[in-house]
């Protein structure tokens, strides 16, 4: 049987059915798709909404997006020290967030690991050969989310700093059409960007979206499936099944310690994380991942983060519930 996990606080508004349509859209973006599942109502016109979003994803690439030599965050890394960049917006509220979450984890999520995600071959170039513990070094030399000066708007390049936000930006991306579709009229809606989450209003029939916690391939959660209802929620999950690089047979996860300069192998399989904001949820997922199952369990309970964590134990999988996510079960 399933468990279902609900918001605590489910609006009156939830009960309410209503006459709208179903309307669907999706398109590429940062490497993966985005998907959006929606019912309009009558007297919404929809044939813009997607080169809307589309548009609205493009122009979050051209600012954040490692993969485009003009983008900001690519003219921001070549930098010579000493130079300022201005930060558009939606630029400036990731890098708020993300050095929020880099200062409450010490750490464990730094979006200035640029450096070892491209030594690791998870950046532009794709894959290199195994890293030496002097490239290690020199990596790490070039990492510090505390050397970040910013000021208002504008953000300091200290020298060698190399951003990548690939761990919050999805996150981001989730919300940013979450709240353009509620703008345009679609309220009741569902958004999906690389696997992350954002469900608002219901459907029809009063129903919340529903969205299942993914288990690694060829696995199962070791408590039953587990479906949480998003409604005005988001869900990230991250595993070291979903993107690795392989180096003389051995497997490494993407997820990056900023700390050791290395990939996790704390045990952890995967980590979901449940928040309001999807931008949240994602920066969680990486900061609890490397943190691991003891630490990163009591980073949750400390911060009252709904997650669920998945541990091999050398002869299966056991779970992890921090007690806000056990809240949210019905």
């Amino acid at each position: 049987m399933s468990r279902v996990a609900v918001p605590l606080d489910l609006s009156p508004r939830a009960l309410q059915a209503r006459g709208e349509r179903p309307a669907s859209f999706s398109g590429p973006t940062m490497g993966v798709s985005w998907n959006v599942k929606a019912f309009a109502p009558l007297g919404v016109e929809l044939t813009a909404i997607p080169a809307q979003i589309q548009g609205l994803l493009n122009s979050l690439i051209a600012q954040m997006s490692n993969w485009e030599p003009e983008s900001q965050i690519s003219r921001f890394n070549r930098a010579a020290a000493g130079g300022w960049l201005d930060l558009a917006p939606a630029f400036r509220h990731v890098m708020d967030r993300a050095l929020h979450w880099a200062e409450l984890s010490e750490g464990a999520f730094d979006p200035t690991a640029g450096r070892l995600v491209e030594l690791w071959g998870f950046g532009p170039a794709g894959p290199t050969p195994h890293p030496t513990d002097a490239d290690l070094a020199a990596a790490r030399a070039d990492c510090g989310w505390d050397r970040l000066a910013r000021d208002g708007a504008r953000m300091f390049q200290p020298g060698g700093l190399h951003l990548d936000l690939s761990g919050i930006a999805k996150g981001f991306g989730v919300d940013k059409v979450s709240r353009a579709l509620s703008h345009l009229g679609l309220i009741d809606h569902l958004v999906e960007i690389g696997g992350e989450l954002r469900g608002a209003g219901v459907k029809p029939d009063g129903q919340p979206w529903l969205a299942d916690i993914a288990a690694p391939p060829g696995a199962s959660l070791p408590g039953g499936p587990i479906r949480v209802a998003l409604h005005g929620l988001s869900l990230a999950t991250s595993g070291d099944y979903q993107r690795f690089v392989d180096h003389d047979g051995t497997r490494y996860s993407h997820t990056l310690d900023p700390r050791t300069g290395r990939p996790t192998a704390n045990g952890l399989r995967s980590v979901s994380v449940v928040a309001r904001d999807c931008i949240d949820a994602d920066a969680l997922c990486t900061a609890i991942g490397v943190l691991g199952p003891h630490d990163g369990c009591a980073f949750a309970v400390r911060h009252d983060i709904a997650a669920y964590l998945l541990v091999d134990n050398g002869d299966g999988l056991s779970e992890i519930l921090t007690p806000a996510f056990e809240a949210m079960l019905a």
